[in-house]
């Protein structure tokens, strides 16, 4: 009976001397040990210099934006141009019924030719009249009338004469003509319709130039005061579809008041447009430049968040360590770090969510 129970224990302590049972030990020794370091890579950043730029929301407008109007009322009788065209300055657009006005100009110049004729008359009147009180043929009261009735034909006549001005300029009204070169919007009044000055239906179309064309966005209180006062102010455009606009412009308007109702200042950049990439109306994203600071700058990679803000992991002690951080803008690939960083510091950029604060960490250098 006791051998029957010796033979298990002697082979336990077999197992235990042989080379698996060693592993397994090894094994479980190293499960309690220290954990393994994270193999990860890390720049040391240093401040450079990078642009001081914002970014904001703008629309686009054209540069000149007009309203064509009727001045007379009448039927518009033709349309001269096609809706979307570009057209020069002077170019007919519209052209209402001229017969009233015609028959109007008619009149004003026949009354023109009586009143002329009436001052000519008086002005002979007059001087006759003249001749006889300066003998004392008559008396001076008779001469007096005269030389009132040659002033006051003298005064119709120049009232004749507006009169026909005005009835020449109402006859070239009934000819519209682009006030400025752009291109023409849709037309908001068929041929046949009566239109008249005092009311809504005079607006006959619209007119916009869009070379240059302007942007206009607004900038917190805050980016505004740091704006204040640069020269050589740069703005880029950016379009929905994340393309880049190739030309550059510059701000030729900033307001002199902070909006209420948004907090923001109101600005007003021009950009050249030959080839009408950009149309009026579109919104667009505004990078506005101005100068350069010294910033640390980091991959956008680099950058986590959590309920304390943003932070990045460096490396101390050649353990991971948290450090929160305050960023600034984009800047192509990269995040401009305000605060929270200096010199030397190396931050980690890859192997991100296998760190904890304090564990160990293999370094080795971006390439």
């Amino acid at each position: 009976m006791k051998r029957l129970l010796l033979l298990p224990i002697i082979a336990l302590v077999l197992a235990a001397c042989t080379p698996g049972g060693a592993q397994e030990k090894k094994a479980a020794d190293a499960r309690g040990g220290p954990p393994a370091a994270v193999p990860v890579t890390a720049i040391a950043v240093a401040p450079r210099a990078v642009p001081v730029s914002f970014e904001a929301v703008g629309r686009t407008e054209g540069s000149r934006e007009v309203q064509v109007r009727a001045r007379v009322a009448g039927i518009v009788e033709q349309q001269l141009y096609n809706e979307g065209d570009t057209v020069k300055a002077g170019a007919p657009l519209f052209r209402i019924e001229r017969a009233p006005y015609e028959i109007e100009l008619a009149q004003a110049r026949a009354s023109l030719a009586q009143e002329v004729a009436r001052r000519d008359l008086a002005q002979q009147e007059y001087e006759r009249l003249k001749g006889l009180a300066d003998r004392r043929a008559i008396s001076q009261k008779e001469a007096d009338q005269a030389a009132s009735q040659q002033r006051q034909s003298v005064a119709a006549v120049q009232m004749a004469q507006a009169r026909v001005r005005q009835a020449e300029l109402n006859l070239s009204y009934t000819e519209v003509n682009a006030p400025i070169a752009g291109i023409t919007g849709r037309a908001l009044q068929s041929i046949g319709t009566l239109v008249q000055p005092n009311n809504d239906s005079a607006l006959l179309t619209t007119l916009t130039r869009g070379d240059p064309i302007w942007v206009r966005f607004g900038l917190s209180e805050a980016e505004y005061s740091r704006l204040r006062g640069s020269k050589g102010i740069e703005v880029k455009v950016e379009l929905a579809d994340g393309s880049a606009y190739p030309q550059a412009g510059k701000v030729n308007f900033a307001g002199s008041t902070v909006d209420a109702a948004t907090g923001t200042v109101q600005m007003r950049a021009e950009l050249p447009n030959a080839k009408l990439a950009l149309l009026p109306g579109q919104y667009v994203r505004v990078q506005v430049i101005a100068g350069t600071q010294q910033a640390i700058v980091v991959p956008q990679t680099a950058v986590m968040q959590n309920e304390g803000g943003r932070y990045v992991w460096i490396i101390e002690n050649q353990k991971a360590i948290q450090r929160q951080i305050r960023a600034g803008n984009w800047l192509g690939a990269d995040w401009v770090v305000l605060d929270g960083l200096k010199a030397g510091d190396q931050v980690i950029i890859d192997n991100l969510v296998r760190l904890r604060p304090g564990a160990p960490v293999q370094v080795r250098k971006a390439g």
